[in-house]
């Protein structure tokens, strides 16, 4: 079972396309300077500024699937606005506003863009605030950028061996149609979409965790091997610990996208206190596995271990470009 699972795995789409940010990393480096002259490191899931008050200004931006926003586009609207705000939560942070750049064959057909975006941006408190559109393209095409701001920093780049991972998920939800997106968001009441995100800023406060990422396309999986190779570690991931919907299988799930899912490395005795933040809100909180020194990613079943991936490996390679 662990053989095929990874044979699987290792040739997913949703994390074999996560290689295309190795472009960026190429050609803008591993860090840039601010106006200001300070070093914003780059490869999170936010840029993360210094804003010369208390904390961080946050920046982020994605692109949709050309697929979705082409067959659903309300849904591809909703889903522009809500992983930019996971993004933000990812790191800590607290969305400020957003904008958008819209791509569209006639005036008619962004109307449901527009309607998937607005629903969400209202859902989460969030306004969009500006952009471009154009509605005389010979395709459609959808992508958000989003500002948000943190005064505790949650990155990518601090995970340490030692730390257990722990999976925070909502498997109130059901899969959307057939694509990989586990949908825990769209009929939620939009008092507990906020209520939950707001815990990502408290737990930063509190300083329980080491390092964390928003689990997104790609999924568990492709999160575990990007903030590996970010933070210059390793890892075992215990399949039979994650928390997964009934009946859905390992190839799906561990490639989906759970609307609201995120990867923490921390210090094994902080897990309970993890716990009690996120189980009163109806959220899986869960040790899935361990931080390891090395470059090597290993999945852990019922007592037997493989390797997955080796981030140190040509055969295999970094996934993005941006790490130690």
């Amino acid at each position: 079972m662990l053989s095929h699972l990874i044979t699987s795995l290792q040739t997913s789409p949703g994390i074999w396309h996560k290689r295309d940010i190795q472009t960026a990393a190429a050609a803008i480096g591993q860090s840039v300077l601010g106006m200001d002259g300070a070093q914003i490191r780059l490869g999170d899931d936010c840029a993360a500024m210094p804003d010369g008050k208390d904390g961080y200004l946050l920046l982020a931006a994605e692109g949709i699937w050309p697929k979705l926003v082409a067959q659903d586009p309300w849904f591809a609207g909703w889903c522009a606005v809500m992983v930019n705000i996971s993004d933000i939560a990812a790191m800590g942070g607290q969305p400020l506003a957003m904008v958008d750049t819209l791509w569209s064959e006639s005036i008619e057909k962004s109307q449901p863009l527009w309607a998937g975006m607005q629903a969400a941006a209202k859902a989460y408190g969030v306004p969009i605030v500006g952009g471009h559109t154009n509605c005389h393209s010979p395709y459609a095409g959808l992508g958000v950028a989003i500002l948000g701001r943190s005064h505790h920093l949650i990155t990518s780049f601090n995970a340490r061996p030692g730390d257990t991972l722990v999976m925070v998920v909502n498997l109130a939800g059901e899969y959307y149609s057939d694509y990989p997106f586990w949908n825990a968001a769209t009929t939620a009441e939009p008092a507990q979409l906020k209520a939950q995100l707001k815990l990502l800023p408290t737990l930063a406060k509190m300083g329980l965790v080491h390092a964390g990422k928003d689990i997104s396309m790609g999924g568990l999986v492709g999160t575990v091997l990007m903030l590996a190779e970010a933070s210059g570690c390793g890892a075992v991931l215990q399949i039979e610990a994650v928390p997964r919907p009934l009946n859905v299988a390992w190839e799906k799930w561990l490639t989906s996208f759970p609307s609201f899912g995120f990867l923490f490395s921390t210090p094994p005795q902080q897990v309970t206190q993890l716990q009690a933040l996120f189980h009163p809100h109806n959220l899986s909180c869960e040790p899935i596995g361990t931080v390891t020194s090395g470059s090597k990613i290993y999945f852990q079943d019922r007592g037997e271990q493989q390797l997955f991936w080796n981030l140190a490996d040509p055969a295999t390679g970094p996934l993005t470009g941006f790490g130690h």
